[in-house]
């Protein structure tokens, strides 16, 4: 039998959804036409444009190893807990995803700065200046990027239940058995897709690394940094910022396509 779904629709909402895909399409579509197609693999391997996209892969990469080590312990935390302990450490997950990256950096450079506690330890047991360093930039990558991971694998693990590890430690397999043997490989979709998202959102972060890590090239001024700098008058050309922009929409669209493989369900 044929679905009717299509014609429950009002007809008044198709003017609006119409407007509303020209609104995400039309500006990517203007960027193509923008770019300079006969110098296009020039600028992007130009000297600037590839320190910026090599700093980019390096802390993406960190930041993104850093939320794995640290965000499945917390995703499977969040999963075998009770609700309200759940829901608490959810809203906690949740405040880099609504708070402007723009305050994360500024809450980054209080914690770190040197004039913090935190900081002036650091300083006096290993000598070393956080902010406006390349470990800033990680760090700054890692705090807008981990959400993306730790809810990706919760979901996964509470989709996955707690039936198969329970009935493994009822023949005796310990804690550790349990957790490599069969939790970790029942959340692998959720991981990996967490990874891929939490990797382009880190080397797309902007805000965050802006305040807390600077914009010196070679050392903190990532691509989106370099296109910023670009198209103000400043670096590399805007045929540079037009081809790294590029660069970027295209890992954007790779990452969906990344998504949609190993989680077939998840975008429609």
């Amino acid at each position: 039998m044929a679905s009717d779904t299509g014609l429950r629709v009002p007809a008044f909402t198709l003017a609006p959804a119409v407007l509303g895909v020209a609104l995400l399409i039309l500006p990517l579509l203007a960027l193509l036409g923008r770019a300079s197609w006969s110098t296009l693999w020039a600028d992007a391997t130009s000297e600037q444009a590839l320190a910026a996209l090599w700093l980019s892969l390096r802390t993406g990469v960190a930041a993104t190893a850093l939320c794995v080590v640290l965000g499945v312990p917390l995703a499977l935390v969040i999963a075998r807990s009770g609700p309200k302990i759940a829901q608490l450490l959810r809203a906690l997950i949740a405040v880099p995803l609504v708070l402007p990256p723009m305050v994360g950096g500024v809450a980054l450079l209080f914690l770190f700065g040197r004039t913090s506690p935190i900081g002036q330890l650091i300083d006096e047991l290993w000598g070393i200046t956080l902010p406006f360093s390349t470990a800033a930039v990680v760090i700054a990558q890692s705090f807008v990027a981990l959400p993306f991971l730790v809810l990706s694998v919760e979901g996964s693990l509470r989709a996955a239940g707690t039936g198969y590890e329970q009935a493994a430690a009822t023949l005796g397999a310990g804690r550790w058995m349990v957790l490599s043997r069969i939790t970790l490989p029942l959340a692998a979709p959720g991981l990996v897709a967490g990874v891929i998202l939490c990797f382009a959102r880190a080397i797309g972060e902007f805000g965050a690394t802006a305040l807390f890590a600077g914009n010196a090239p070679g050392v903190t001024q990532t691509m989106p940094l370099a296109i910023y700098t670009a198209f103000n008058g400043a670096g590399a050309g805007r045929d540079t910022a037009v081809a790294l922009s590029l660069l970027l929409l295209g890992t954007a669209v790779l990452v969906l396509l990344c998504v949609r493989a190993w989680r077939p369900g998840a975008i429609k």
